[in-house]
């Protein structure tokens, strides 16, 4: 009787665990077939404001959360900031100037900077605002199998763009600037969360890559 030889567990790829199926435009689609647009939000420097500035934000924010008919989920990320690029800037001043008093300036300047990223972390802090869409929105078509990512993303941007425009307005009411992420951002968003650095990491243009980063082989 032959001996068979011990077999090797398959080992599931880092894809497996990831739920992104794909990015089309601004629409991002889980493999479970729903899909998300993904807002980020500049932030405002609460503490200084005056009393009844703050007063009135917190209130126009709360009139905001209150009159959405449509689930959203809010995201805050912070991260060490990179100053490295602010620096050079600095750098690339100090060679131009021909003025001493200007170039001592600059330089007293460059060092406090790295003096205070030094002793302290300075992070920025990042807002997102997610507005998802379930393939249940489909009706019965939703709920079986074997759906084209087209056809879910053409009906999922029929069903969150008038959304995406409604939040914006909102948005823009109360003072806050806010960008629809589109697939260059999003892929770079993701990639960070997946892949965590010190700072981040800027990527090249998405369509400029020919292969694939990662193989489910």
């Amino acid at each position: 009787m032959p001996v068979q030889k011990p077999v090797s567990p398959v080992k599931g790829s880092t894809q497996n665990f990831i739920e992104i199926e794909d990015v089309k435009d601004d629409i991002l689609l889980l493999k479970d077939m729903s899909a998300a647009i993904v807002i980020e939000v500049g932030a405002v420097n609460f503490w200084l404001l005056s009393s009844e500035e703050q007063v009135s934000i917190i209130y126009s924010y709360s009139s905001l959360l209150n009159s959405l008919s449509f689930p959203i989920q809010i995201l805050i990320l912070s991260k060490k900031m990179d100053i490295s690029s602010y620096l050079e800037y600095i750098d690339s001043k100090l060679k131009t100037k021909k003025d001493e008093l200007m170039k001592m300036r600059l330089s007293s300047y460059r060092d406090f900077i790295k003096s205070v990223v030094k002793k302290n972390t300075v992070l920025e802090k990042k807002f997102y605002f997610a507005v998802p869409f379930s393939p249940l929105e489909m009706g019965v078509s939703g709920i079986g199998s074997g759906l084209k990512k087209e056809y879910v993303i053409a009906r999922a941007k029929t069903a969150l763009y008038p959304k995406r425009d409604h939040l914006l307005r909102l948005l823009a009411k109360i003072g806050l600037r806010a960008t629809v992420l589109q697939k260059q951002e999003l892929t770079e968003l993701f990639f960070n969360l997946y892949n965590p650095s010190a700072t981040g990491r800027m990527l090249a243009p998405v369509q400029s890559y020919t292969d694939v980063i990662m193989s489910s082989a």
